[in-house]
C-alpha cells in the first residue's frame, strides 16, 4: 500500500508529478516537475503565488513581461558538481518556458505577499555550496533560495546529494511549531532522484506521538510531503540520492528541532 505522504512519478509523458497544496492537504507548498524534449514549450501562470523556477537538467529560455532569459542551464545530471540555473517570478506573471535541449524542470511554488517583488535570475555562482555532517552522515548542499536571501516572501528552496550507503536530513527534525527562535513551521516536499536510476532509498516522516508514523520506499522521480514530523532519509549501497527540498510556511524563517532520542550523536 503505498503511503498517502508518497506522490508516484509518472514514467512517461510531460508532467512527472504535482503536487498542490489541494492535494497535499496543507496551505503554502506546491510542487511540480516536467520533461520537456528540445523545442517543447509551457506555459505557467503563478497567479497569486510565487515560484522559483529551477533548471534541474538541460537547457531552457524562459520569457517573462516580454524578457527572455536565454540558455539556462548546463547540467546533464543533477549529480554533477554543479548549481541549477534558477528564476524567481512573483505573482501575477506568465512564464514561457521553451527547452533548448531535453530539459527536466522544478516549478517551486508558495503564496505570495503584497509586497512588489521582481523577477530575479538566481545566479548559480552565487549559490552558497557546503557540506553536512560527517562519516556515513555526510552530505553535499546547495542553497538555491535560503531564508537570508530576501528575494520570496515564503519560498525557501534547496538541493542535497547523499552518497550511497549515507543518511541525510539526520539525525532527524522538525519544523512543524511556529515557536521562534527555537522552531518554525515550514511545510516540505522531497523530490528524489536516483543514481543509476533504477535505485531507491527509504524516508521516514514520524511524530514525537507517533500519531504520524509513515515509511516510504522512494523511486526515481518520487515525491514525499512532509506536513510535519521528523523525517530523515537513508540512501543504500550502490545508489547515490539527490532531492530538491521546497519549504513555505507562515513566516520565512528555516529554524529546525532535532529529535531529543536521537540528539546525542551530535556531541
Amino acid at each position: 500500500m503505498v503511503s498517502p505522504l508518497l506522490a508516484k512519478a509518472a514514467p512517461s509523458g510531460r508532467e512527472i508529478v504535482n503536487v498542490t497544496p489541494e492535494r497535499a492537504g496543507w496551505t503554502h507548498v506546491g510542487f511540480r516537475a516536467l520533461r520537456l524534449a528540445a523545442g517543447e514549450s509551457e506555459a505557467v501562470e503563478t497567479g497569486e503565488r510565487e515560484l522559483c523556477l529551477v533548471v534541474l537538467t538541460g537547457t531552457v529560455d524562459v520569457t517573462i513581461d516580454g524578457e527572455t532569459y536565454s540558455h539556462l542551464g548546463t547540467r546533464n545530471s543533477v549529480f554533477e558538481e554543479v548549481s541549477p540555473a534558477a528564476v524567481y517570478v512573483p505573482a501575477g506573471k506568465v512564464v514561457h518556458i521553451r527547452a533548448v535541449r531535453a530539459a527536466e524542470v522544478a516549478l517551486c511554488s508558495a503564496p505570495a505577499d503584497a509586497r512588489n517583488r521582481k523577477v530575479q535570475v538566481l545566479d548559480p555562482k552565487n549559490m552558497k555550496r557546503s557540506v553536512r555532517g560527517k562519516g556515513t552522515n555526510t552530505r553535499y548542499v546547495c542553497d538555491i533560495l535560503p531564508h537570508d536571501d530576501p528575494t520570496a516572501a515564503h519560498l525557501l528552496v534547496v538541493e542535497v546529494m547523499t552518497p550511497a550507503s549515507h543518511s541525510s536530513s539526520y539525525p532527524p527534525h522538525k519544523h512543524d511549531q511556529e515557536t521562534p527562535p527555537t522552531e518554525t513551521q515550514l511545510e516540505e516536499t522531497y523530490y528524489h532522484r536516483l543514481n543509476p536510476p533504477q535505485g531507491f532509498a527509504f524516508q521516514r516522516v514520524y511524530t514525537d506521538d507517533r500519531s504520524l508514523d509513515e515509511a516510504c520506499a522512494v523511486e526515481d522521480h518520487d515525491v514525499v510531503m512532509v506536513p510535519r514530523g521528523y523525517h530523515p532519509v537513508v540512501a543504500p549501497h550502490g545508489y547515490d540520492l539527490y532531492y530538491l527540498n521546497v519549504m513555505a510556511g507562515p513566516n520565512r524563517f528555516w529554524v529546525f528541532k532535532n529529535d531529543p532520542q536521537h540528539e546525542w550523536m551530535l556531541k
